[in-house]
């Protein structure tokens, strides 16, 4: 396999790795016997790599070498870029060889091994991203970090090849230097872990002072927060819809609506396929970092069902049906589950399978609809990358011609938009991160199942129960231990928060999509495991299990990333999980673990958007709707969707089912309520309080309305 066609993995496929030596033999290193793409994508380099584990460590140990680590994933673009300069390289290898052992982590793998040194690079540089460079004593402890190196030295950067002689040099020279630096690095490291003794209180303070800090970052003409690069972020803005709601601000509501159509109409979200994009180089969300990952697409959708619910707005029923489109026409396996993104990359270059010309549209396109589709998605001359256009939904002023007919227009426009999108599936696509992640798959399956129920769309629900099921069937060992990572008929790793997180959450999503009491059980068992496995004794979550290595300490991670903290989706969990079932000690562990992460938020709860979301659900007030339904489920349906209507982010919905009414089961929601007169039967409570049973859809929307201060229905003008 050459270097320029790194992204073809399929020919390993067929390699027979039981003739192969350990090393790998002449034609591979030792990665050649892993299943992470990113890994296999570096298997036929020069370079003598590792995987993460002991054998790399121990031979570092008995050659005195220290160790060179290399954390990337398989769809990011400096990683191919460090690659294909430096890792192809004999000479690269050569030195790697002579002083170094060299170990390979694909972090999605291990999102445990790369956040110790993440954290490692921002506490040594101030900043962070991938490709992660570090350098290690062979006690795993960090002495140097760096993000993207080049093979010589450019823009201000050191030459890898230079720094690595020099890192050799030092060793032999200067190792109690290195040493102290690196015993003082993990003191700090284990100092991030330690836990603040303070607990919070649970109250709206936090989400006062993250509005005020929203407002002073928010981007009031191009939308987002902050200047270039802008990430979507969709978890703050699934917060602002409720801080809006709760303390009646329109502009929390404004910010949020501005900047999911700002993202919607820019090069940021692919106009053609749709799908969001990673995030936006520019300001004003045109030029996007390509790739294209699973969780981006999943809490967008999150955040406009959200916007939908509160709002009504049918252009954030777009966005959300939209990004759900292209999760699951482009990212589901063949067996169901969801893989976890796209590269930005195709034929050797950032983008390319995204970019037009005028020139590619004409010959596309009947010459009608090539000059609209032109005009429409901002395709012209300069183009807006490299001489090339991506496209945007350009202003629309003037588009719809003399008659003024903007249905038709949106047809014509429609119409463009699929020949472009089928001309362009015969293009060579980017690498697909084919392996699947358990929590990733939670979160997905999530999404889905929300999206499916609200907009009616049951072929998303039975797809998000499809996910659900996968991982429940493939990522579980003998032992019963969640995994965290599947590929090609195996599953390996033991899962982390973040998957038994996500887990539970996406069942607890599908039981309020089609209320079969087995996801709520389900998502009750992952729960419990969870505590189990994660907890710290002091209320609180560590991020690896007690039964899985230990790399300089178990992790605590409390600020949002590109995915929120594991430990805030874990709280919102178990306070629904308890009001869904009556089990008061899952209120007490989610009350005792979001009042220790509250002690945590500092000056910053802006970055805790999740928190803040559980936070948000705490303070209520929270609803139980109890549907009662004497013969089918499927009568149960008007009263779900009057509350679907609503945007009730502090609700949780109970269908007792023909059978089971009167009984508790895995929930005494339902225990001691019954159908009036043979009719299905609403229950609506709030604050230990309950309205009067509701036998009529209608019935129910009235009440609910009372209750939730007259929110405007979805769908309604």
């Amino acid at each position: 396999m050459s270097a320029s066609n790194h992204f073809d993995i399929s020919a390993f496929d067929t390699v027979d790795r039981a003739a192969l030596p350990p090393d790998g033999g002449p034609d591979y290193n030792r990665l050649v016997f892993e299943r992470s793409p990113y890994l296999l994508q570096h298997a036929t380099n020069p370079v003598d790599w590792y995987p993460w584990g002991e054998a790399a460590f121990a031979r570092a140990r008995s050659e005195d070498k220290p160790v060179f680590l290399s954390i990337g994933y398989s769809t990011c673009h400096w990683c191919h870029v460090m690659a294909g300069e430096s890792f192809v390289d004999p000479v690269v290898a050569a030195v790697l060889a002579k002083d170094f052992i060299a170990v390979k982590v694909d972090r999605e793998e291990r999102p445990d091994v790369d956040a110790v040194y993440m954290n490692a690079c921002q506490l040594m540089t101030g900043r962070g991203g991938w490709p992660l460079t570090v350098i290690l004593t062979p006690q795993q402890q960090p002495f140097f970090a760096a993000t993207y190196l080049p093979r010589e030295p450019r823009g201000g950067l050191p030459g890898l090849v230079d720094l690595l002689e020099r890192v050799a040099e030092l060793w032999q020279t200067q190792r109690p230097l290195l040493l102290d630096s690196g015993e003082r690095l993990c003191t700090a490291l284990l100092d991030l872990d330690r836990h603040s003794n303070t607990s919070a209180s649970i109250d709206d303070r936090p989400l006062r002072r993250a509005l005020a800090a929203w407002r002073d970052s928010f981007d009031g003409h191009h939308g987002g927060f902050g200047g270039a690069p802008k990430f979507p972020t969709p978890h703050v803005l699934s917060l602002l819809w409720r801080i809006a709601q709760r303390v009646q601000t329109p502009d929390a509501a404004q910010m949020a609506g501005a900047t999911l159509r700002a993202i919607r109409r820019g090069g940021t979200y692919d106009q053609i396929g749709f799908g969001l994009h990673r995030y936006a180089v520019d300001a004003s969300w045109t030029v996007p970092h390509f790739e294209k990952m699973l969780y981006d697409q999943a809490l967008f959708i999150l955040a406009a069902s959200d916007g939908y619910q509160a709002t009504g707005d049918p252009d954030f029923a777009g966005m959300a049906r939209d990004t759900a489109i292209y999760m699951t026409r482009d990212l589901r396996t063949a067996e169901g589950a969801f893989c976890c993104g796209e590269d930005a990359d195709s034929e050797g270059e950032e983008g390319t399978f995204y970019l037009w010309t005028p020139e590619q549209v004409r010959d596309v396109l009947p010459a009608d609809l090539a000059e609209l589709a032109a005009r429409a998605y901002g395709i012209g001359t300069p183009g807006n990358f490299e001489g090339k256009c991506i496209p945007t939904l350009a202003p629309q002023r003037g588009l719809a011609g003399p008659d003024g007919d903007a249905e038709a227009l949106g047809q014509r426009l429609e119409q463009a938009r699929q020949l472009l999108l089928s001309h362009r599936q015969g293009r060579i696509r980017p690498h697909r991160d084919d392996k699947v992640l358990a929590g990733w798959n939670g979160l997905a399956a999530g999404a889905l199942a929300r999206a499916g129920a609200l907009f009616d769309e049951p072929a998303w629900v039975t797809a998000a129960a499809t996910a659900l099921a996968f991982v429940q069937t493939e990522l579980v060992d003998r032992h019963g231990r969640l995994l965290r990572t599947w590929r090609r008929g195996a599953g390996t790793v033991s899962g982390f928060a973040e998957d038994y997180a996500w887990l539970s959450w996406g069942l607890i999503e599908l039981h309020q999509a089609r209320h079969e009491v087995r996801d709520l059980e389900q998502a009750l068992h992952w729960s419990e495991e969870m505590l189990r496995l994660f907890a710290d004794g002091e209320g609180d979550l560590w991020e690896c299990g007690a039964d899985a290595e230990n790399v300089l300490g178990r992790g605590r991670a409390t600020v949002d990333g590109a995915l929120p903290a594991a430990g805030s989706v874990q709280a919102l969990n178990l306070l629904r999980l308890a009001d869904l079932t009556g089990v008061l000690r899952l209120q007490t562990a989610g009350e005792q673990l979001l009042r220790r992460r509250l002690g945590r938020l500092g000056s910053h709860p802006e970055a805790h958007a999740q928190l803040l979301i559980a936070l948000d659900y705490a303070l209520g007030p929270r609803q139980q709707v109890v549907v009662c339904v004497p013969e089918q489920t499927e009568q149960a349906e008007g009263f779900l969707a009057e509350r679907r209507g609503r945007f009730l982010p502090r609700a949780v919905t109970f269908v007792a089912p023909p059978g089971q009414t009167g009984q508790a089961g895995v929930s005494t929601l339902g225990a001691d309520r019954l159908p009036i007169d043979g009719r299905t039967t609403a229950y609506l409570c709030s604050a230990q309080s309950c309205q009067l049973p509701a036998t009529s859809p209608s019935q129910l929307g009235r009440q609910l309305d009372a209750l939730s201060g007259a929110l405007t229905p979805a769908g309604s003008p």
